[in-house]
């Protein structure tokens, strides 16, 4: 490449580099620099506590019950959403039979994505406004009028979903998997639309039922996409903020009932905004920049595999 062409690449590069530098790289590195200070959030004056934050958050209970659950939604939300979602895209890709070459989706499989796909026009925001609708503790909840309706529930004793300590992790859970799993079924779909007809057609005339043929041919063909897939679930398990300030009570961005659904970011809002502990609040924000670190690569270690040519 002549030194012509090194001067136009770099033009063009320098730009986003300088955004990219000022407007991402730049607030982490601020960040990391008041952790290790008493800053209060509007002062402009603050000391400097070297490892005081750090030390305090390991003896911070709320915080190391935040990181726990943050780990069961980092468990659970990934592998629900994927085994959902591979489920129902292998059904309405290769679920079916007949059709050319022997291969198609189910009956109303077009239908079905679209369907599928709905909640995910939908932010979280409003995810969580109409789940606290559903999940309302009287007989006007959608979920408790229909167990009353169909006499599993007495009328006059509701079931606080999200009030109860045991539901209440569950029912957030629900919330992500249900917006997720359309999403990411349209993803295996287009990489299931890859895989050449000719691989089924092989393992049809062999004798394969619907589950060989899945774990024998679609999923190791997929487990790349599934690989990127389980790194950004994990990410959104790693925030949950919006879902959990919005659905819960408790003292400052939810996390009720009696911090059963606290999450890290929760934690760290109530800190930064409703306690005016905004150094100790970044602390907070460079370990769970840490963990997500730290996750995202344990993940992409642990699922990787041979790459499979087709």
């Amino acid at each position: 490449m002549r030194k012509g062409q090194y001067r136009f690449v770099a033009g063009f590069l320098l730009a986003p580099l300088a955004l990219y530098l000022i407007f991402v790289i730049w607030p982490y590195l601020q960040t990391i620099g008041y952790s290790f200070t008493d800053w209060q959030g509007q002062s402009q004056t603050f000391g400097f506590v070297g490892l005081d934050n750090y030390k305090a958050l390991f003896q911070d209970d709320v915080f190391l019950q935040a990181i726990w659950h943050n780990i069961l939604f980092l468990v659970f939300i990934p592998v629900i959403t994927i085994l959902l979602a591979l489920f129902f895209a292998f059904m309405v890709n290769a679920g079916g039979r007949g059709g050319a070459g022997g291969v198609q989706g189910v009956a109303g499989s077009r239908f079905y994505k679209i369907v599928y796909f709905f909640p995910q026009v939908l932010s979280l925001a409003i995810l969580a406004v109409l789940f606290g609708a559903v999940y309302r503790s009287d007989g006007g909840g959608l979920l408790n009028g229909l167990l009353i309706k169909l006499h599993l529930v007495d009328g006059d004793s509701p079931i606080e979903w999200m009030n109860e300590p045991n539901m209440v992790l569950w029912c957030l859970m629900a919330v992500v998997v249900w917006h997720g799993v359309g999403f990411y079924l349209v993803l295996f779909s287009a990489a299931m639309q890859s895989i050449p007809k000719d691989i089924y057609e092989a393992a049809l005339l062999d004798g394969a039922s619907r589950s060989h043929t899945f774990f024998r041919v679609t999923l190791p063909l997929l487990w790349d996409t599934v690989q990127t897939a389980w790194v950004y679930l994990g990410i959104i398990a790693m925030d949950m903020f919006v879902l959990v300030s919005t659905m819960t009570q408790g003292t400052g961005y939810g996390g009720g009932p009696d911090h059963h659904s606290e999450v890290m970011a929760n934690v760290m809002m109530r800190n930064f905004l409703y306690f005016g502990k905004s150094g100790y609040a970044c602390a907070m924000g460079v370990v769970m920049l840490l963990l997500t670190l730290v996750l995202s690569v344990v993940t992409l270690r642990a699922t990787r595999r041979e790459r499979i040519e087709f």
